[in-house]
């Protein structure tokens, strides 16, 4: 995959499913053995991403997340966003700077590897 095009909408894709907690629609952008790797876990395979995306639905709401940019080279891009969740059981507001690195195979994430800053986001006032 190295039409740039294909990976910005692969990438609003991935926005987006989060945004709306969609585990299918996020799940379906991976390849069957692909993995998200997160600060303390990591989750291989497709089966597993939607397991833990339908989990976080149920422990998060009021997702928003703003593109600040891109870098694309080869089947590779790194992803700048500011992140926000509310926690559903104490109604506590997570904010992140976050970066993503993604591997692409096939026109599809073969893996998500996230770096999140939660102590200084400064990207967005609330």
């Amino acid at each position: 995959m190295s039409n740039l095009e294909d990976i910005r909408t692969l990438v609003e894709k991935a926005r987006e499913a989060w945004v709306t907690q969609d585990a299918d629609a996020l799940t379906q952008l991976f390849t069957l053995d692909g993995e998200i790797i997160v600060p303390g876990q990591r989750w291989q395979g497709q089966a597993r991403i939607r397991e833990e995306i339908a989990h976080f639905a149920q422990q998060y709401s009021d997702v928003k997340i703003d593109i600040q940019r891109i870098l694309i080279e080869n089947n590779q891009a790194a992803v700048e966003w500011y992140y926000e969740d509310t926690e559903n059981e104490t109604g506590y507001r997570n904010k992140a700077d976050d970066v993503i690195v993604i591997d692409f195979q096939d026109g599809l994430i073969s893996r998500w590897r996230e770096y999140f800053d939660t102590k200084t986001p400064a990207s967005k006032q609330p």
